[in-house]
């Protein structure tokens, strides 16, 4: 897996003339390498593939990253990463612009002299954004995971009930079904306080008569699920009727929509269309979806500046909502994966307005 992975880096870094690339962000060498510690940095080459790390981890890396060369560095990693460079012939270093703060990279750049650093822009997660059927399987159980606790915590929804112990509820039952934390600081407002697009959970009790917006994810083997779902404790209005029935429907529209060939922007128009057609588009502040895997927020973006084209095997989250202030919001999200034909939903969770007495 990993080596098929430095197979398809190679020939993007070949497509754009960089002879060697220096990987320091943390999930793109786990991505590319299987390794889970938390020190470590890969060197790709045209004919080597190596995973620098420290005394800490020499027994650990090369258990999990078959095919690398494993490297104890030098106290200063670019001691170590000049001197294969030397080896190789390399004169040219691309780097990973996004991920080096200017300190790190004038200290790179010296440490380095004469080799000339290259800033690169989103080179292996490009790779990271077609997902394969091993990632696939995982972020289904993870989605399956999210699933689960939508169940479970229907149970806990009852007036009086702070947020914060919805959301240390929600955080305790992945844990304890095998996920190492939620994808992200878990979203539970109720209220008025739903209106907040990111309302994270709060002191405030849940009443009656009121939206409860559920926003959280399952942080299982490595990879990330995000589910979004909006119900209603004790009798809800008409307004609140409304604006949830608009927001199903541009979510159901943009399902059935989705497929490869598409931009991110034609897909968030599909939604965007139907909500401002009702009179609530600037009630819509944010995009469709994003891509979703290895973290939480990924590209794609589905958004009006969403210019990259769905292919399948790509995983993105769709998550139109209104937020009306002094009312309250709604927001509904499935995670999905492109397909040849179109799109198969990862989550699976209810979405007819569930009201709880």
């Amino acid at each position: 897996m990993a080596l098929d992975r430095v197979h398809r880096l190679r020939e993007l870094l070949d497509e754009k003339g960089i002879p060697a690339l220096f990987i320091t962000n943390a999930t793109n060498r786990t991505y590319m390498t299987g390794f889970t510690g938390s020190s470590g940095y890969v060197l790709i080459t045209a004919t080597r593939a190596v995973l620098l790390t420290d005394f800490r981890y020499m027994t650990q890396a090369p258990q999990q990253a078959p095919g690398y060369e494993v490297v104890e560095h030098a106290p200063k990693v670019a001691e170590t990463v000049k001197d294969i460079l030397a080896r190789e012939g390399i004169s040219r270093l691309g780097f990973e612009a996004s991920d080096l703060s200017f300190s790190a990279y004038r200290s790179y750049a010296e440490g380095l002299s004469p080799v000339e650093l290259l800033p690169t822009e989103g080179l292996v997660e490009t790779l990271r954004m077609v997902k394969d059927e091993g990632e696939l399987a995982v972020m289904q159980e993870a989605a399956d995971l999210a699933d689960r606790t939508f169940t479970h915590i229907l149970d806990f929804l009852k007036p009086g009930v702070k947020e914060l112990d919805i959301a240390l509820e929600i955080e305790m039952f992945v844990r304890r079904n095998g996920a190492a934390s939620t994808s992200f600081e878990t979203i539970v407002a109720s209220g008025e306080r739903s209106a907040l697009p990111h309302g994270k959970a709060s002191e405030k009790l849940i009443g009656n008569n009121e939206f409860v917006k559920l926003d959280y994810g399952a942080y299982y083997k490595g990879y990330c699920s995000d589910i979004t779902r909006t119900v209603v404790l004790g009798t809800p209005s008409d307004k609140h009727r409304e604006i949830y029935g608009i927001v199903l429907e541009a979510q159901m529209a943009a399902l059935e929509a989705i497929r490869p060939g598409m931009t991110g922007r034609e897909a968030d128009a599909v939604a965007r269309d139907i909500i401002t057609k009702y009179g609530y588009g600037d009630h819509f502040g944010h995009g469709l979806g994003h891509g979703l895997g290895m973290e939480v927020h990924e590209s794609p973006r589905l958004s009006k500046l969403g210019d990259t084209v769905l292919k399948p095997g790509m995983t993105v989250t769709v998550e139109p909502g209104i937020y009306l202030p002094g009312f309250g919001g709604v927001r509904i999200e499935d995670d999905i994966v492109i397909t040849d034909q179109g799109n198969r939903r990862l989550t699976h969770s209810d979405k007819d307005l569930i009201v709880l007495s």
